[in-house]
C-alpha cells in the first residue's frame, strides 16, 4: 500500500476527525486517484480549497497523489506571509454580480439576504442535489449550503459550506466570508420571492391596503413579481435594528 502524508490548514481543520486536526498524518492508497479526489474523500469540499503544496511546489487538483507525496492544503484567505497566492489559487475569481442559491435547510438565511439587497434564489421544495449544482454552475450563483457532498460535486465552482446553525451568526458569517458590506442595499428585494421592489403611488395600491394602514402610511413598495406590497409598519424597526446589529457585528 502506498502512503501519501496530508498536513491541512487553518480553517480545513473543521472539517477533520480531532486525531487529523492540525497533525501530520498518513493517508494509506492502493489506487492513485486525483489530489481532489482524496481530499474530498477526507471530508474537504474542493470549494473550501485555495492551494494546494505538494513536495514544495504548488500543484492542481488534477494532481494525481504518488506514493511518500508530502501535502499542504490551505483554506481560502488563510494568512501566511511566506505564500504567494497570486499565481497559485485555486479559489475561481468571484462573479462581477455576487448571487447565491441556498438549499432546503437555509431558509432564514436566505431571508437575511435577501433584506439586505442580495440577490438570493431558495425554493421551498427540496430541488435537490443535481438540480441545486446545476443553477449555481449556469447562472454563476454562490452556492451555500450545510452540505458537504453538495458542494463536492464537480460542477460547483462558486459555493461554501456555512457552519453556524443560528440563522443570526449565518448572515454575520456569509457577510464576512464574502465581504459583502459595501455591497447591501437594504428593503431592496422582495422577502417572499427575491424580486426588486420599486416605488409605487399610494393611489395605486390602496384598494389593496388594511384601512388602518391607508390612513396612516404615505410610502409604499411593491415587488416587480409577485406585486406584494411593503410599507413601514410595526415591524419596520425591528428590521432596521436587525440589519444595523448585522453591519456592525460582522468583521470589516
Amino acid at each position: 500500500m502506498a502512503i501519501a502524508y496530508f498536513y491541512f490548514h487553518g480553517e480545513l481543520n473543521y472539517f477533520l476527525p480531532e486525531q487529523k486536526k492540525q497533525v501530520n498524518f498518513a493517508y494509506g492508497f492502493e489506487e492513485r486517484n486525483s489530489i481532489k479526489d482524496t481530499i474530498e474523500s477526507l471530508g474537504i469540499p474542493h470549494t473550501e480549497v485555495d492551494l494546494i503544496d505538494v513536495n514544495g511546489k504548488y500543484i492542481d487538483f488534477s494532481y494525481i497523489i504518488e506514493d511518500g507525496d508530502k501535502i499542504n492544503v490551505y483554506p481560502i484567505n488563510y494568512i501566511n506571509n511566506s505564500i504567494t497566492k497570486s499565481n497559485y489559487s485555486l479559489t475561481p475569481k468571484l462573479p462581477n454580480v455576487i448571487r447565491f442559491v441556498l438549499d432546503i435547510h437555509l431558509g432564514k438565511l436566505a431571508n437575511s439576504l435577501r433584506l439586505l439587497g442580495f440577490d438570493t434564489l431558495y425554493f421551498n421544495n427540496d430541488y435537490g442535489d443535481p438540480k441545486l449544482a446545476q443553477i449555481s454552475s449556469e447562472q454563476e450563483r454562490i452556492l451555500l449550503t450545510r452540505d458537504k457532498g453538495l458542494l463536492m460535486r464537480s460542477i460547483v465552482t462558486h459555493g461554501y459550506y456555512v457552519r453556524n446553525t443560528k440563522p443570526q451568526k449565518q448572515i454575520l458569517e456569509v457577510m464576512t466570508r464574502f465581504n459583502l458590506h459595501s455591497l447591501t442595499s437594504p428593503f431592496s428585494r422582495c422577502l417572499r420571492c427575491n424580486g426588486l421592489l420599486v416605488s409605487v403611488d399610494k393611489k395605486s395600491v390602496i384598494d389593496q391596503l388594511p384601512a388602518s394602514v391607508e390612513s396612516q402610511v404615505n410610502e409604499f413598495r411593491r415587488c416587480q413579481n409577485c406585486s406584494q406590497i411593503y410599507w413601514k409598519g410595526s415591524h419596520y424597526t425591528r428590521l432596521e435594528n436587525f440589519i444595523n446589529e448585522i453591519m456592525n457585528n460582522s468583521d470589516q
